[in-house]
C-alpha cells in the first residue's frame, strides 16, 4: 500500500512526539497530589495518559498509513454516527455529568466524549463538501449553505452539553475552512456578524456564563468564585519567572488551582518551568503549525488541502484559546490543552488527526 509513498514528514511527527513527552511529565507532576488525595495512589493520572497516548500513538501510526482520501468516502458516515453520539450524550441516564457538564457517554469503565469526534468529523465533512462544491464556492445557497446548516446542528447539540469551548473552536475551524476554499469575503463577513451575535445570545442566556465573562474583565471582583480560576492561574504563572520554581515543585496544584492537569495544566507548566518552559511549548506549537499549512499549500489536490488545513487549525485554535484562557486573555472555558492535558477521548482523536496529516504529507514534497 506504501508504494509510490514519500516519507511522512519527520519534523510535524517528532514535534508532536516532542509535545506528548511533556504532556506525560507535566500530567504527572500537576495531577500528583489532587490523584493521592482522591484515589490514594499519586500515580493514578500518570498511568491512565500512558495508556491513552499508547493508544493515541498506535491510532497515530495506523491513521498514518491509510490513505487519506478514504475520509472522504467516510465523511458522511463518520458525522452522522458522531451526531447520533451527541444525542445519545444529552439523554439523561446515558450522558454522564460532571461539573454540571453532560457531555461523556460510559462503556463500562471507559468514557468517550463525543464533541471530540464531532471536530474531527466536522472537519472530513467540510472538507469533502467543499471540495466538491469549488465551482460553486461562490455561491452562498450552493456552496456554504449545506456546510452551515451542519455546521449550526452540531454547534448546537454541544452548545447543550454544555461546552461552549468545543463549539467555537468547531465553528472557528469551519470558518478558516470556507476562507481557504475561497468563499466570498462578503459571506465570510455576514456570517461572522451573524456568529458573533450568537455568541453573545449564547452567554445572556446562560448566567454562569455571564458571570465568567464579567469575571475575565475584573476577576478580583469575586476572587472566592468567578474569579477564582483566573487569579490562581496568574498566581501560577507569575510565580515561575524566567526559570520556574523547578519540575514538581508547583504550589498551586496544592489543591490551590482547580483543574490543574487539564484545563490548567498550562499554568501549571508556567510555574514549574517559568518563561522559558511556556515559550518552548508555544514554539513547538507554531513549528506543528508551520509544518501542517506547508502540508496544506503543498497538497496534491484540494481536498488534500482543506483536510490539511483543517486539521491543523483545530489543533491550533484548541492550543490558542487554552493558552488564552490561562493568560486571562480570554474568558475561562472548559477545552484541553492538544497533546499536553490530560485526557482520552481528546487525545486520541487528536492524534488520529495528526495521522491523516502525515499521510497527506506523503505525497508531497517538503
Amino acid at each position: 500500500m506504501d508504494n509510490g509513498y514519500k516519507s511522512p514528514d519527520y519534523i510535524l511527527f517528532f514535534t508532536v512526539m516532542f509535545l506528548l513527552g511533556v504532556g506525560i511529565i507535566m500530567v504527572y507532576s500537576s495531577s500528583a497530589v489532587a490523584a493521592y488525595a482522591n484515589y490514594h495512589d499519586s500515580y493514578y493520572f500518570l498511568k491512565r495518559q500512558i495508556i491513552w497516548a499508547s493508544l493515541g500513538v498506535i491510532t497515530l501510526l495506523v491513521t498514518m498509513h491509510i490513505d487519506y482520501h478514504v475520509w472522504r468516502k467516510l465523511a458522511k458516515p463518520i458525522l452522522f454516527v458522531t451526531l447520533f453520539l451527541l444525542i445519545l450524550v444529552l439523554i439523561p441516564g446515558l450522558g454522564r455529568v460532571v461539573n454540571g457538564a453532560r457531555r461523556w457517554l460510559g462503556f463500562g469503565s471507559i468514557y468517550l466524549q463525543p464533541s471530540e469526534i464531532a471536530k474531527l468529523g466536522m472537519v472530513f465533512f467540510v472538507s469533502h463538501g467543499l471540495a466538491q462544491a469549488q465551482t460553486k464556492i461562490l455561491s452562498f445557497r450552493k456552496g456554504l449553505l449545506p456546510q452551515l446548516l451542519m455546521l449550526l446542528l452540531v454547534f448546537g447539540l454541544i452548545l447543550k452539553e454544555p461546552d461552549l469551548g468545543t463549539a467555537l473552536s468547531i465553528a472557528g475551524t469551519v470558518f478558516i475552512l470556507l476562507f481557504a476554499a475561497g468563499a466570498k469575503v462578503f459571506h465570510l463577513g455576514a456570517m461572522g456578524a451573524v456568529g458573533v451575535l450568537g455568541i453573545v445570545a449564547a452567554i445572556i442566556v446562560e448566567p454562569y456564563r455571564m458571570k465568567r465573562l464579567l469575571a475575565f474583565s475584573n476577576p478580583w471582583s469575586d476572587p472566592l468564585d468567578t474569579g477564582y480560576h483566573i487569579i490562581q492561574s496568574l498566581y501560577a504563572i507569575g510565580s515561575g519567572g524566567l526559570f520556574g520554581v523547578g519540575l514538581g515543585r508547583s504550589r498551586e496544584k496544592f489543591l490551590y488551582l482547580p483543574e490543574p492537569h487539564t484545563d490548567f495544566i498550562f499554568a501549571i507548566l508556567g510555574e514549574e518551568l517559568g518563561l522559558i518552559g511556556t515559550v518552548t511549548v508555544i514554539v513547538l506549537f507554531f513549528l506543528f503549525a508551520w509544518r501542517g499549512f506547508r502540508i496544506a499549500i503543498a497538497a496534491p489536490d484540494i481536498y488534500g488541502s482543506l483536510l490539511a488545513t483543517g486539521i491543523t487549525t483545530m489543533i491550533m485554535l484548541q492550543a490558542l484559546m487554552n493558552i488564552a484562557v490561562v493568560t486571562a486573555s480570554m474568558p475561562v472555558t472548559g477545552i484541553p490543552l492538544p497533546f499536553i492535558s490530560f485526557g482520552g477521548s481528546a487525545l486520541i482523536f487528536t492524534l488520529a488527526g495528526v495521522g491523516v496529516l502525515l499521510n497527506i504529507s506523503r505525497y508531497v514534497s517538503l
